[in-house]
């Protein structure tokens, strides 16, 4: 049977520099995908290629 699955998620508000905001927005369009989409891929990325040693 179908069943339509919705990713639990959460409000956050973040300040991010004008000119990173404005680079996402244009990797977004270009990839057309939603900023919010980008962001989360780009953070999962970065976590999970995190270099942990010190």
């Amino acid at each position: 049977m179908f069943k339509i699955q919705k990713a639990e998620t959460i409000n956050k508000t973040f300040r991010m520099p004008i000119e990173l905001v404005s680079k996402l927005q244009i990797v977004a369009q270009e990839q057309e995908i939603s900023m919010n989409n980008l962001i989360v891929q780009c953070c999962e990325y970065a976590l999970d290629h995190l270099d942990t040693k010190k």
